[in-house]
């Protein structure tokens, strides 16, 4: 069988069981005694134990295997949850995330998991010789078929043990040598007595008395004393030989029980079914084939601009009609394709209760993580790309930010930090907000460094308003920790983030409170592929700007355009914004200056930045299919792709954040 056949499956699978996993373990280091926590580790476990071996990826299988043998020590509470147990089991899972990423990139899954086997075994060597171990120390329960007890006496028991009594089977032997067993039986049943009441005996006392037996007999004990009392009371009988002990389970209290698991097996069965009916409203679609759907109807959305525009310029009534209900219609379809594309940001955020986990341990700190609004839907490109800015923010909030517990205290607060990771949707944009209770931003300190790095004067440092100061940290090579180490402080970080964040089409702001906490945001469109645009046309050419980018458009009057060290600037609602002309950016060709009164100037901005483009004039607003330039044509400056017009041209999409410096 061509196994490779199944590989996308088998990806899939393995990353939703490897998050189950990743998900009840985090629940289960809070709720160490919640057996059923364990059995779905377990069954995951035993999932991808069992897809590995199919598909021939030996270390996977192998891992999971030792896996599951401590879970199932755990499971049948042999074995505790401890922090040593939590640990090894999440190393186990990064491993196994490791080898299943790497088929994924067309690897063999391979990986030296010996270390991890090795310390799996220990535990579970360990816990077999343990001689407190809590299920060793319980005698062996014997099954009750030794010793059937009809109602009357399985009520006397079950009776008993609710006023605490414990019900002991006793197996008897004497020396083969034994001349007068009835009289050792006597002796026998004199000291039960005295110790409880004997509820049964097997054979009957009426044959015991007549010696009508080997030399073995048993007997149902009632008692309140301890077994090792009532052992060493009967031992002490002469020409007894052997005495075992255990604890007696009624038939009807098996039964229950028996019935009970049946009863939580036919339930999970029926909640597998209602699982399975559920996911059943559900299909798998490989990614690719979205990809390959949305690239066929963006050509489509094209296609519509031009029978727009064609229609319009043939004026047939009927064919105008036609038009408008075809891009109703595509309009809707366009919704429905983004929603296919639209993942939860879930996916993103379900990396980071472990990775938070790890970094509160290594810098002895303790972390609360909030995640709200995980089920927040991003478009799958942004999901894919928005992970490591993330990644660098939480890492430094939990760095910088958040004290040790003793400063926490010192300072009134509580001894364990609070990380919230908020996701929400705002108009056609997704703000994502990673907000920390801890020290905040020491702005004299950023201040210090900026004066200190060049990036400003002292008096200009003056007259920075806090939040400038703030926004200082994105700056380039920027940083402010005192000590390098694995986790941040290598001035590479805030400056890198913004750059992707801008690179998606985002923004990112920070707000800071000394001695309470900071609060990143990132703000992010929903998609990337179609944009609103408006057209502007400058010279001879038509350009698109992102609606997401306008502040504003406004009729500028030649005698408003003022100057500041010759550079042209203009009055925004009473703040000074520079203008520039596009066309002399771009080097449009055609470009004459144009000796007109009123100037069409499109308003953009950048976080609080904003900047007035010139332009010839307006052409209305478009939705249009966002296309790369290819490898050929990266990084032309202030254009971040090209679209295709209802008329067949090409336009160009200007990106006003590399215009806002």
């Amino acid at each position: 069988m061509d196994t490779m056949e199944y590989i996308d499956m088998f990806l899939d699978e393995s990353r939703e069981h490897l998050q189950a996993v990743n998900d009840h373990l985090l629940v289960l280091e809070k709720n160490p005694s919640e057996v059923s926590l364990v059995n779905e580790i377990f069954r995951s476990a035993h999932t991808l134990k069992g897809m590995a071996a199919t598909m021939q990826f030996e270390d996977i299988a192998s891992l999971t295997h030792q896996m599951e043998n401590v879970l199932d020590l755990i499971r049948n509470e042999k074995l505790s949850v401890t922090t040593e147990v939590i640990d090894i089991t999440f190393e186990a899972v990064e491993s196994l995330e490791e080898m299943v990423e790497d088929i994924s990139r067309d690897g063999t899954g391979k990986k030296d998991v010996s270390h991890l086997v090795s310390r799996l075994e220990q535990i579970e060597k360990r816990s077999s010789s343990e001689p407190n171990n809590p299920a060793q120390m319980e005698p062996p329960s014997l099954p009750s078929s030794d010793i059937s007890l009809d109602e009357y006496q399985d009520t006397v028991v079950n009776q008993a043990k609710e006023q605490g009594y414990q019900a002991m089977q006793l197996n008897i032997s004497l020396q083969e040598d034994c001349l007068l067993k009835a009289v050792r039986v006597f002796m026998v049943f004199e000291v039960l007595d005295k110790a409880g009441e004997v509820i049964k005996a097997v054979p009957s006392v009426e044959e015991l008395e007549q010696e009508e037996f080997d030399r073995n007999f048993s007997v149902i004990l009632l008692t309140e004393e301890k077994e090792e009392v009532v052992l060493e009371k009967i031992l002490k009988i002469s020409e007894v030989a052997e005495v075992t002990t255990a604890s007696f389970t009624p038939a009807k209290e098996e039964s229950e029980n028996s019935e009970k698991t049946s009863d939580e097996s036919e339930s999970e069965n029926e909640s597998a079914e209602q699982s399975q009916q559920r996911s059943s409203k559900t299909i798998r679609v490989n990614l690719e084939r979205i990809d390959g759907l949305m690239n066929l109807f963006e050509e489509m959305v094209i296609d519509r601009g031009r029978l727009e525009d064609l229609s319009q310029k043939i004026g047939n009534k009927d064919l105008i009609e036609t038009v408008e209900h075809l891009a109703r219609i595509s309009q809707d379809m366009q919704g429905m394709m983004l929603t296919m594309r639209m993942v939860p940001v879930e996916q993103v955020f379900n990396r980071f209760p472990r990775m938070v986990r790890g970094l509160a341990k290594d810098l002895n700190k303790e972390i609360q993580l909030e995640i709200i609004g995980a089920e927040t839907e991003l478009d799958r490109t942004v999901v894919d790309e928005i992970g490591d800015p993330l990644v660098h923010l939480i890492r430094n909030s939990i760095d910088h930010g958040i004290e040790t517990p003793e400063k926490r205290k010192e300072e009134g607060k509580t001894e364990a930090g609070t990380l919230t990771l908020r996701a929400y949707h705002s108009g056609n944009s997704v703000f994502i907000e990673i907000e920390d209770d801890g020290a905040g931003i020491n702005r004299e300190k950023v201040m210090d460094k900026a004066i200190a790095n060049g990036l400003l004067t002292q008096d200009r440092a003056e007259q920075l308003t806090k939040d400038k100061i703030e926004n200082l940290i994105f700056s380039s090579g920027f940083s402010t920790a005192e000590t390098v180490s694995d986790i941040s402080g290598r001035g590479v970080g805030l400056d890198v983030v913004r750059s992707k964040i801008e690179s998606l089409g985002g923004q990112i702001a920070v707000e800071s409170e000394p001695g309470r906490g900071s609060k990143f945001s990132i703000q992010l469109p929903l998609t990337l592929s179609i944009l609103s645009v408006l057209l502007v046309k400058v010279a001879d050419e038509t350009y698109g700007v992102p609606l997401s980018s306008i502040e504003e458009t406004v009729l500028l009057n030649q005698e408003h355009i003022k100057y500041i060290q010759k550079n042209p600037v203009m009055d925004f609602r009473g703040k000074v914004i520079p203008i520039v002309s596009l066309a002399e950016i771009l080097n449009t060709p055609g470009n004459e200056a144009v000796d007109s009164p009123v100037k069409p100037v499109v308003v953009v901005k950048k976080g609080e930045k904003m900047a007035g483009l010139v332009v010839d004039s307006f052409i209305g607003q478009k939705e249009v299919v966002l296309k790369s330039l290819g490898s050929y044509l990266q990084d032309i400056f202030a254009i971040s792709g090209a679209t295709i017009l209802g008329d067949g041209g090409v336009s160009l999409i200007i990106d006003p954040n590399a215009l806002i410096k």
